[in-house]
């Protein structure tokens, strides 16, 4: 059902009439709304194929269309542009099929297996704001993937399984040297409750790595550790599984406080027991080799611009690495998943490590051709000034208080504003965290994912401007207007023809749907979506200050507004879904 496609064709079916390629047809929006609606510019090119006279061309492709009474103009300007305008009725005859389909034109592809990662979240750590990009972005992919038609899965891919791990069992048996998790000889069974917090690991961690730094010897045993855990010693294995329950506890809460859902909570752990089939496999292929006690695979090519070092899969003392996990991790998705993409949500900083990653798992044989493997990079969340975003004593803010910072602004804007004052306490608190977390989305989405962008609570939180709350009030706005027509009996009807043109641009702008869903999936690009939604609010508030729904006498044409204002909040609606965002009941 979308327009752009069902324009492309007719212009295609044109070319291929006379003789020339159907591609040449495809019709865009136009780049000077003044004078047209959509252009298509294939004659110029077609002209230099056929040796052709491009203006005589594009008149002979629009001799050669079908149905011409769809178009109240064809014109062709400059060198062979064909300007089109449409007939009103066919704009309103298209409205109404929108209208009237619940995926509000947007056609559904043929289906995917998509796998997408990201959170990347680390056991025994807070969720930080270095974790807030990747978590937002990667939930608007899923969303955007699952409306696309794809097949979907999301993983968080826990950091889980690295020398952190024999770090933290140093630490806890430092400070409990009698707990039974460090006993080789304990036969019964270990504790049911953990002997530390996430509290107690954040505050660990950072001690400890600081002294393998210094100290040598705590340093082998941490390394020491972190081998006896991957090869299965059954009391650090009891203890490391407490530090992933008391972190997961902590890092489910604050992304159900983001709106945000996972698919798997895999880790590194997951794969632990394919990684030395899988390096011994690569062993025998010759595609991994041995370099003093390690073993390597070798990446670079001839073309590279740039030097690519070997990937390590496993260290001189035979402890995996998080590259060696990585490979594994796609092993596992491609035989167990049958995924077809998979598609990875970290910072460029990262892009190396996908580069070597991809490249072996190409060479053995672990992603087979027919599947796409893909890095989508982001850029960072700075402070003021365009500093990384740091707390007084330099460390990374945690996501919780992000989120509540967030809650606290919101309550505090909403009541400046006068908005709810009659709700319950409850309603009120879910206006707040729902604005909050719109706050916040919208904030990191309206930026292209490659660029930086500075965080600015104060501005985000504002219902003025381009804003997540701004957008959910301009959708509350549409239903209480909605509701008002209800309670004057006012009843939706087909839509006609428009009259004025902010009618027509609001049908227009509701007509691009399809196109900027398609653009945000494609290009891993939620940003073009957070614009179109503040333009598809623009575009209403101007109709409805010309069309007035409640007042016009004209019955067909107010039923007519009725529905186009529906349709417009209903397109609403779903793009602030698509980027994570849910619209209260009012505000």
């Amino acid at each position: 059902m979308s327009l752009l496609h069902d324009l492309s064709d007719a212009f295609g079916d044109a070319f291929v009439a006379l003789g020339l390629d159907r591609g040449l047809g495809e019709v865009v929006r136009s780049q000077r709304p003044d004078l047209a609606q959509f252009q298509c510019n294939g004659a110029l090119p077609g002209a230099k194929q056929a040796g052709r006279n491009p203006r005589e061309l594009a008149q002979e492709v629009i001799d050669a269309l079908a149905d011409r009474h769809r178009f109240a103009d064809l014109s062709i300007a400059g060198p062979g542009f064909i300007n089109i305008t449409l007939a009103d009725e066919v704009l309103g005859a298209h409205l109404s099929d929108i209208a009237a389909d619940e995926r509000l034109g947007v056609p559904s592809l043929h289906p995917e297996r998509v796998l997408i990662d990201f959170g990347g979240y680390n056991v025994a750590k807070a969720a930080h704001v270095g974790h807030m990009r990747t978590t937002i972005l990667g939930d608007a992919l899923q969303r955007l993937a699952r409306f696309m038609g794809h097949d979907v899965t999301s993983d968080i891919h826990l950091g889980d399984w690295g020398l952190q791990m024999g770090m933290l069992l140093v630490g806890v048996e430092e400070e409990q040297p009698d707990l039974p998790y460090f006993d080789v000889d304990h036969a019964g069974a270990y504790p049911k409750e953990s002997p530390v917090t996430l509290a107690d690991l954040a505050t660990l961690y950072p001690a400890i790595s600081a002294r393998t730094k210094e100290d040598p010897e705590l340093a082998e045993r941490a390394r020491l550790a972190t081998l006896e855990l991957q090869k299965g010693r059954p009391g650090y294995r009891a203890l490391w599984q407490h530090f992933v329950d008391v972190t997961l506890d902590a890092q489910r809460k604050d992304v159900d406080d983001l709106g945000v859902a996972f698919d798997l909570w895999h880790g590194e752990s997951t794969v632990a027991d394919r990684v030395d089939p899988m390096i011994e496999r690569l062993l025998e292929a010759g595609v991994a080799r041995k370099d003093a006690g390690a073993v390597i695979v070798d990446v670079v090519r001839d073309d590279d611009k740039m030097e690519i070092p070997p990937l390590i899969l496993a260290k001189s003392d035979g402890a995996a690495l998080y590259t060696t996990t990585d490979l594994a991790t796609i092993e596992m998705r491609v035989d167990t998943l049958g995924v077809k993409e998979i598609i990875y949500v970290v910072d460029a900083r990262q892009s190396l490590h996908f580069e070597q990653v991809f490249r072996v798992a190409r060479r053995a044989g672990i992603a087979p051709a027919d599947v796409s493997l893909e890095h989508v990079e982001f850029g960072t969340v700075n402070g003021p000034g365009g500093q990384p975003l740091r707390t007084r004593d330099g460390g990374l803010p945690l996501l919780a208080d992000f989120i509540a910072d967030a809650i606290s602004a919101a309550n505090d804007r909403i009541t400046s504003a006068a908005i709810a004052e009659d709700a319950s306490d409850e309603e009120r608190a879910d206006i707040a965290r729902k604005v909050a977390v719109a706050a916040l989305k919208f904030g990191d989405l309206i930026n292209h994912r490659t660029s930086n962008y500075i965080f600015d609570l104060e501005r985000f939180v504002s219902f003025e401007g381009k804003t997540g709350p701004y957008l959910q009030y301009a959708a509350v706005r549409i239903h209480s207007i909605a509701r008002r027509a209800e309670e004057a009996g006012i009843v939706p009807g087909p839509v006609v023809a428009p009259s004025v043109d902010e009618e027509r641009a609001l049908m227009l702008m509701i007509t691009a749907l399809p196109e900027v869903v398609e653009r945000a999936w494609d290009q891993r690009a939620p940003n073009g979506l957070a614009e179109y939604t503040f333009d598809l609010s623009g575009a209403f508030n101007r109709f409805y200050e010309h069309c007035h729904i409640l007042n016009e006498e004209d019955q067909a044409r107010q039923a007519s507004w009725l529905t186009l204002a529906l349709t417009a909040r209903a397109v609403l609606v779903q793009c602030l879904d698509l980027l994570g965002i849910e619209v209260p009941e009012r505000m």
